[in-house]
């Protein structure tokens, strides 16, 4: 049992049922131990990924304003290499973005073999943001829900790990959260009244979001909604979803990179025998 909650597709996900401040008992020093003894092993899960290039991993960061994400990407940066792992931010589209399917700039960012890519936002917001502003007709944006799966799909099939987290915040952390950004000058950079204007769509926004996490979660490419009021608590339950999800495939990474040395290893003897002819 993890510590975010899974949405596979099995059973309708609300938001309200899912307490945005729940930290399973844990206390902060405790949380934090136990991320830097998961994050220690993802870290070598994540070389391992790298260094068999058998797979990619793609992490899907979505949330409400002040959530969390650029928190939680400066986190799983710390155990990752950087020479496999990139950030990939998705904003409002350009103009030649805006010229092809909704996809197009998505599957771009999507990571090779071998590779690791963390979407700061993502092909979710049109189906979010593009519903909750009416940018597009409803009859366009929930088809959408079929074209992510296919696309996600597609994904799987070339062997990419898919992890998508939601961070989840109460209104009144939120709150708490952008009036820290006034007083603080480190993140005075942040403010925006967009961030307060947006507040007042709430309830669209939280049904936007059901609605995407019920439409596109299957036992392949679920949801995990992370309670995130507390960000050590967050950081715990993402790091535990990732190396739990990694962890099977240790062994098969290690099988692939025994062998890719004993064939070198098997190359190299064979070169040098043949100088001594």
């Amino acid at each position: 049992m993890g510590f975010a909650h899974r949405v596979d597709g099995d059973k309708k996900v609300s938001l309200n049922d899912i307490d945005p401040g729940q930290h399973n008992g844990q206390n902060r020093p405790e949380a934090e131990a136990l991320t830097q003894k998961l994050g220690a092993e993802m870290a070598e899960l994540l070389d391992l990924l790298f260094e068999a290039g058998m797979h990619s991993l793609l992490i899907v960061l979505q949330g409400r304003d002040t959530s969390g994400k650029d928190g939680t990407i400066r986190h799983l940066l710390q155990y990752s290499n950087a020479q496999s792992c990139r950030v990939a931010p998705f904003k409002i589209p350009t103009e030649e973005e805006r010229a092809h399917d909704f996809l197009w700039r998505v599957h771009q960012q999507t990571p090779g073999c071998g590779s690791i890519a963390i979407f700061n936002r993502s092909h979710y917001e049109d189906v979010i943001v593009v519903r909750v502003h009416n940018l597009v007709p409803e009859k366009v944006w929930r088809r959408r829900y079929d074209h992510i799966n296919h696309f996600e799909n597609l994904l799987l099939d070339a062997d990419t790990i898919l992890l998508k987290f939601y961070l989840h915040i109460s209104k009144e952390e939120q709150e708490q959260r952008l009036l820290e950004r006034e007083n603080e000058t480190e993140k005075a950079w942040k403010l925006n009244v967009g961030d307060w204007k947006e507040r007042e769509l709430w309830d669209d926004y939280t049904r936007a979001n059901e609605d995407a996490l019920n439409n596109c979660s299957s036992h392949q490419a679920p949801w995990y909604v992370v309670p995130a009021n507390h960000k050590w608590f967050r950081n715990l339950a993402i790091t535990d979803a990732i190396v739990t999800t990694l962890r099977p495939y240790r062994k098969q990474w290690l099988d692939h990179l025994t062998q890719v040395g004993a064939t070198a290893k098997a190359e190299l003897e064979a070169y040098r025998g043949s100088l001594k002819k």
